[in-house]
């Protein structure tokens, strides 16, 4: 079995030997073939490149103390490169727009250019300012539009150059190390990884290279490459996934006629692209192996697998925030998105409130049932479950041990004794609150000014992909607060806009008063967890523990239970005495919160992570393909019959809609059953060893009337709330009625609000539920959409009153979550099993139960019956679905009612 870690970056890319520029790798295409140490990245030379100013905290100048901050970008041919010439990674990026590797797309001197004409044509979009966008950025060097007179040699380079497979700068570092460590530890067998290399790849087309590249990724390094032109992959990545998706999942909805002009030109793109992944996961996979997909960059691939591969077993993992149903559902494109993750076996998400928001807006959006388990499709169920990733923390523990990482922790001691260092590492986009944190950080100096001298904000900004606003309003507020408060001796704001050396990082998150995180929405920070783990103690044992300072709107503020301090980025004052309490909380208060977090980080690892999502796959997909219909075998007249005939006491209990009656909305008046029926219901009870209960959502006063020649029959009425036992002529309310008035002054002026916006529908009241019809609407399409929000409303304000509204065909019935057919169905078996003195039938413990329906709520039913036989508390148990949907029942029935009356009539004949 392979697992297939489906992402849009591998962990491997190619890097080209031109012509003129020292050689790196493989001296010949026959070497490539034969060669296999010198693909491996750890037996290559590192070239250093000369840099005039290396990316430091420190430079190497002693007259500069504290260090300089720079206000220029840096003379150095990539501001990324480390002290070995490479551009660094560090673990846990996450490869979304918002980090580096959107801006390296197509921008390497030692990879091919892009092909792609971007962005769309200015005839789309804003009078021609998108094309001037496109200039700019292609100034700073982030997309490379295909020149007009382009020269043929750069192309046929590539065709002919040497190359070498090295670790990709860009993609999902948490991902990879999860898998790594997963690995290491024992808990992932053979896995292969599927993804792009991450570069243009327009060039090698038709080339040998190509082939070569291929072929050398998947026999060494277990990698499928997916190719995609260039003009979709830009389309994709830079257009769709970054001005369209990125925003939206991170509460940044698109409001200008740009956003407009890429979801129209772009989707298209994103669609090409996903396919690709699709087909080349087809073409590679085998009976048996797991598909995991990840991020937002390939949603519809679950979708596109399923439909070429039924019987697949496939996971989807989201990495970012999922929005709530108000902002996804401006996306254009929401139905197909989410039906493409619906492919998937189990979705997971980082936090519960992600899970949440998936479940409501599916249920908003499709107009299907969704429960806090999943979502029930017509054909199938999909679990969804919430696990958060988290780091690895032997990997961690090994790099802290480097030499590099005590050199600069000594360093930073002597440069900041006395002061209390406050950290930050961030994105310099809209998302990451950097700006938010400085003016906090301006507030707190305002507002004690006996920290002033004493407290240094280390802030480490990361370049975006463009320049905006933002960038010249963060330098503003920087050169303001310096110049306000900074000396010779003392600068309040260390600002540094390029990333730093791993080693310096790690010494950072370790000699750290507090680590300050302002995030406006993030889907999990594992900055966070890689400094609670660095502030362990044990590189420096006499240190103290240091305090977090946390964005509530991050997915890692729900791991760590308020043992944070907890902020919302847009409240400064708040912010600002987070700082204060801080730097000013007492060494044992610090002990006990660091404690809780450690605990919290070091059980959440990456590790974790990936074996408990796959653990939780292969048990689903089990649970998930014995429900299937196509699984679940037909029932079989002469088992049954054998039982019936060996049994000593028999209970039936029976649907009646769809079951034992081929019509019967639960709103249409019928005034008698079926001659049939009837017949068929008194021929089983002429044997005092059945008893039969038939179940039904009507009212008590409509099973009277509608089986009133069916006498010693037992019935259940409004599904659940009302018994009316064998023998009796009393109905038993089970239901706590205050409680169902309670949560029925909630919900009616809920449905009445939106009864007034839906012409042509009712509502319907019963004793325990309440029933929006809008079947006879004049207009269906809107009547729908106004029922799913109704339905939404009801579920989200009325939560805690335990009742749930559920979205069928034509109506929505809000019934309560505690009194269902399932529950009526235990109070009947328990009154079974209590003996009475004298009757020797009744003192016969149950041996046989058959249960038939054919709705989704008789799926409860079918559950808690096989659940008595696998106990072994009933001797022979048979559950039978009549319906189309993936089902709880052991067996199917496929001749309706008819099948149903029929197999029913031969039993009774065996009396």
């Amino acid at each position: 079995m392979t697992v297939f870690v489906c992402s849009l970056f591998l962990p491997k890319t190619i890097y080209f030997n031109l012509p003129g520029a020292p050689s790196q790798g493989r001296n010949s295409r026959l070497s490539r073939r034969f060669n296999k140490a010198a693909i491996d990245p750890a037996t290559q030379p590192k070239t250093p490149v000369a840099t005039e100013f290396q990316p430091s905290l420190f430079t190497p100048r002693p007259d500069l103390t504290p260090p300089h901050t720079p206000t220029d970008e840096p003379a150095s041919p990539d501001p990324f490169l480390n002290e070995d010439g490479f551009r660094i990674q560090f673990p846990h990026e996450n490869g979304s727009p918002n980090d580096r590797s959107a801006s390296t797309w197509g921008g390497r001197a030692n990879q091919p250019m892009s092909r792609a004409n971007s962005p769309p044509p200015a005839n789309i979009s804003e009078h021609g300012r998108t094309l001037q966008k496109a200039r700019e950025l292609g100034r700073q060097g982030v997309i490379q539009p295909r020149p007009l007179v382009r020269s043929e040699s750069h192309d046929r380079v590539f065709a002919y150059a040497d190359w070498k497979v090295v670790d990709a700068d860009q993609g999902n570092g948490g991902l990879r190390n999860a898998a790594a460590a997963a690995a290491r530890d024992g808990k992932l067998g053979e896995y292969t990884w599927v993804g792009t290399l991450g570069m243009p790849t327009d060039a090698l087309e038709g080339t040998q290279q190509k082939q070569d590249i291929e072929d050398t990724l998947a026999t060494e390094h277990d990698m499928v490459t997916v190719f995609c032109s260039d003009k979709d992959f830009d389309g994709h990545y830079t257009h769709f996934c970054k001005q369209i998706l990125w925003p939206v999942f991170h509460y940044q909805i698109p409001d200008n006629p740009k956003s407009k002009a890429y979801e129209d030109h772009s989707w298209k793109y994103y669609v090409n692209v996903n396919q690709a992944f699709a087909d080349k996961i087809v073409q590679n996979w085998k009976r048996g192996d797991v598909i995991w997909i990840h991020d937002y960059h390939l949603l519809l691939v679950p979708g596109m697998v399923r439909k070429k591969l039924p019987e697949a077993k496939i996971g989807f993992f989201l990495h970012v925030a999922f929005p709530s149903s108000e902002v996804f559902r401006c996306l254009a494109v929401r139905k197909e998105l989410l039906e493409g993750m619906l492919g998937a076996n189990l979705i997971g998400f980082q936090i519960h409130e992600y899970t949440r928001h998936f479940l409501q807006t599916c249920s908003r959006l499709l107009n299907v049932e969704a429960s806090p388990e999943g979502v029930q499709l017509e054909d199938r169920f999909v679990d969804v479950v919430n696990l958060a990733i988290g780091i690895d923390p032997v990997s961690l523990t090994k790099h802290r041990a480097d030499t590099d990482v005590t050199k600069w922790i000594k360093t930073m001691q002597e440069r900041y004794k006395g002061k209390k260092l406050i950290v930050a590492r961030d994105k310099l986009d809209h998302v990451r609150g950097v700006r938010q944190k400085l003016l906090s950080y301006e507030l707190f100096l305002n507002k004690n000014p006996q920290w002033r001298e004493n407290t240094v904000l280390i802030q480490v900004a990361l370049s975006s992909s463009e320049k905006s606003d933002l960038d010249a309003t963060v330098s503003d507020i920087v050169t303001r607060v310096n110049s306000s408060w900074a000396n010779l001796a003392y600068q309040p704001v260390v600002y540094l806009k390029q990333d730093i050396d791993y080693a310096q990082y790690l010494a950072l998150l370790t000699i750290a008063d507090a680590l300050m995180i302002t995030s406006q929405r993030e889907g999990m920070n594992l900055t966070s967890h890689e400094y609670i783990f660095c502030q362990d103690g044990k590189v420096f044992p006499d240190m103290q523990h240091g305090s977090l300072i946390l964005s509530e709107f991050t997915g890692s503020a729900s791991l760590f239970e308020g043992s944070e301090l907890s902020v919302n980025p847009w409240d400064y004052r708040q912010c600002a005495e987070a700082i204060k309490q801080a730097l000013e909380m007492d060494p044992d208060e610090k002990a006990r919160r660091w404690e809780q977090l450690y605990k919290a980080v070091t059980h959440h690892t990456g590790t974790h992570w990936f074996s408990e999502f796959l653990t939780r796959l292969d048990e689903v997909y089990e649970e998930q393909h014995k429900r299937d219909q196509t699984s679940v075998p037909r029932l079989s007249i002469q088992s049954v019959s054998n039982q019936y005939i060996n049994s000593k006491r028999r209970v039936f209990i029976l649907d009646y809609e769809g079951t034992l009656v081929s019509w019967g909305p639960v709103n249409q008046i019928i005034t008698v059953s079926p001659q049939r029926t009837v017949d068929v219901l008194n021929d089983l009870l002429l044997d005092e060893r059945n008893t039969v209960y038939v179940m039904s959502g009507r009212r008590p006063e409509e099973l009277d009337r509608l089986f009133r020649r069916v006498s010693n029959l037992g019935l259940i009425a409004e599904n659940g709330c009302f018994i009316k036992h064998t023998g009796s002529d009393k109905w038993t309310e089970i239901a706590d009625t205050l409680k169902i008035r309670d949560w029925k002054d909630s919900v009616r002026p809920i449905m009445t609000y939106y009864l007034e916006r839906t012409p042509g529908a009712e509502i319907e009241e019963r004793r325990c539920s309440l029933i929006f019809h809008y079947n006879n609407a004049e207009d269906q399409e809107s009547a729908s959409r106004q029922a799913s929000d109704c339905a939404s409303h009801v579920n989200d304000a009325c939560e805690a009153q335990r009742v749930h509204a559920v979205t069928l065909d034509g109506y929505i019935v809000v019934e309560p979550i505690d009194w269902t057919k399932s529950t009526a169905a235990k109070k009947v078996f328990e009154t079974l099993q209590e003996t009475k003195a004298g009757d020797d039938v009744n003192e016969t413990p149950v041996d046989m139960m058959m249960v038939i329906g054919d709705g989704r709520d008789d799926e409860k039913v079918f559950k808690w019956a096989n659940a008595l036989g696998d106990e072994g508390i009933v001797q022979k148990v048979v559950t039978v679905s009549l319906g189309n949907r993936s089902t709880e029942a052991t067996a199917t029935l496929t001749q309706g009612v008819s099948g149903v009356l029929n197999v029913l009539q031969r039993l009774a004949a065996l009396t």
